[in-house]
């Protein structure tokens, strides 16, 4: 980690990985490429990432980043860039498919549920002894 002076407000900061933008700047970066790309979108609504991109200035992988957060999606899921990490499928925004999504919160359930479970046969297995005087 390098310590540097932000390109845009002068503040210095601990850079990672060539980083030019304090974290402040560059959240308020982020939300500006959102807004433009948002804006743009409610306008154009079958509108490409090239198509975006060119338009507003923003980074193709910015805008990929925006879908994956599902700060924006795809209107038609058939022509979608973004595919489900777990099985494949075409999706309009985030990671995963609804079909994987209830997957993986049906696990994470039963995993709290097993956790809790353990939880108490640990407790109950604790012998309790009481003495008297």
């Amino acid at each position: 980690m390098d310590l540097k002076n932000c390109i845009e407000c002068g503040r210095s900061f601990a850079s990672k990985d060539g980083e030019k933008l304090c974290k402040r700047c560059l959240d308020k970066k982020v939300e500006d490429d959102f807004k433009k790309v948002r804006d743009y979108l409610y306008d154009h609504p079958g509108a490409d990432i090239k198509e975006v991109s060119d338009v507003t200035g923003v980074e193709e992988k910015i805008i990929l980043k925006l879908l994956r957060q599902d700060r924006i999606e795809v209107v038609d899921e058939e022509n979608s860039i973004l595919k489900c990490k777990s099985c494949g499928k075409p999706i309009k925004s985030g990671r995963l498919c609804d079909d994987c999504k209830k997957i993986e919160f049906a696990k994470s359930l039963k995993d709290a549920g097993e956790e809790i479970k353990n939880s108490i046969e640990a407790d109950n297995s604790k012998k309790v002894a009481y003495y008297s005087r």
